[in-house]
């Protein structure tokens, strides 16, 4: 019996056209995968980040324009901004959100220490709820500088 089986060829006569069928469903396979795949990107997000005007101010109340960018410069209405103590002290958190030219006006009243020259406030950005923007990274700040 194990004549006829070295003898036998048959089973090598399937075995080209099963690589072949093989071959092309991988490739469709791959092929459904990698559209799916670039399909993702439109699911990315995108960072915000601030421009306070102006950058730079001194101790004691005053409005600041935030205006709310994303990576294109391009402005994002809806988004609330919060201004925070950095190292300039702020009596209290203040809020606002920003209109469709992505600016809102906060009132700030920052204050140093003693000894400082010179501290800052902070900002986070809350964006609208249901957009693709997200703030993951640190935002400019806001410059408090003692006059001389």
């Amino acid at each position: 019996m194990s004549d006829s089986l070295w003898r036998d060829e048959r089973a090598i006569e399937g075995l080209p056209i099963r690589l072949v069928i093989a071959l092309v469903v991988g490739v469709a396979c791959l092929s459904v995968m990698m559209s799916t795949i670039s399909g993702i990107g439109t699911l990315q997000v995108t960072e915000v980040d601030v421009e306070p005007h102006p950058e730079v101010t001194d101790p004691g109340t005053q409005d600041v324009v935030v205006t709310v960018v994303d990576s294109k410069g391009s402005p994002v209405s809806g988004a609330t901004v919060v201004a925070k103590s950095g190292t300039a002290t702020l009596s209290s958190v203040t809020t606002g959100e920003t209109d469709s030219a992505g600016n809102v006006t906060l009132s700030l009243s920052p204050s140093l220490g003693p000894n400082q020259q010179d501290g800052t406030v902070t900002f986070e950005v809350k964006p609208p709820a249901g957009s693709n923007y997200e703030d993951a990274r640190s935002n400019t700040d806001l410059l408090v500088v003692e006059s001389p």
